[in-house]
């Protein structure tokens, strides 16, 4: 039988522990994000979610059905890409349907049309002088079009609740960036008076 001093719990056991709790498989999954989506965004994720259930899945499934019905499936290359691309399919469809259920369409312009909300298009002036033009919109329709920014980068963390001609500053990798604020806009709304040029 084995016996252990009293002191070895105090000192190798803690440090096993605590070297075994780092070396799990297990891995917490990435947050979500922002909840706040775009009506055209939450049509995109409803269509993709429709498509991958009603199209995708069941060509699928039937193809995986064809490959099982040829025999040995420990070397059959249709079936093993057809299971795997099975388990893809629900995955992302288990996501999608999480992810749409909390969900918060966002249709409407805020009250105060002079600050950076989501769904604002914010037209920024650098400190060299170069404009650009980004829209603030959620996690899952930033690479929608070109100009869409996440509401959770670091320019839209910086850019909420700001007002028209207030000073950005953002940490990038590459360094800090100031931005001016030059206008503010929202889809079916007057924007408000541009700020004057440098």
């Amino acid at each position: 039988m084995f016996h252990r001093k009293a002191d070895f719990c105090k000192n190798q056991c803690d440090i096993i522990h605590r070297t075994l709790k780092r070396m799990g498989r297990f891995r917490p999954p990435p947050s979500a994000g922002s909840k706040y989506i775009t009506p055209t965004g939450e049509r995109r994720l409803r269509e993709e979610l429709e498509r991958l259930w009603r199209e995708e899945r069941p060509r699928v499934t039937q193809a995986v059905a064809a490959a099982a019905a040829q025999g040995d499936r420990s070397e059959n290359a249709e079936y093993t890409y057809g299971k795997r691309r099975l388990r893809e399919i629900d995955r992302r469809v288990r996501f999608l349907r999480r992810r749409l259920e909390g969900m918060v369409v966002v249709d409407r312009p805020p009250a105060d049309a002079a600050r950076v909300f989501f769904g604002a298009w914010v037209l920024l002036e650098a400190e060299d002088g170069a404009r650009s033009r980004y829209r603030i919109v959620g996690p899952d329709e930033f690479d929608m079009a070109p100009g869409y920014i996440s509401m959770d980068s670091p320019l839209g963390r910086s850019l909420m609740r700001r007002r028209l001609n207030e000073e950005v500053t953002v940490e990038a990798p590459a360094g800090r960036c100031v931005y001016l604020i030059v206008s503010i806009e929202y889809e079916g709304t007057v924007p408000p008076a541009a700020a004057p040029t440098r």
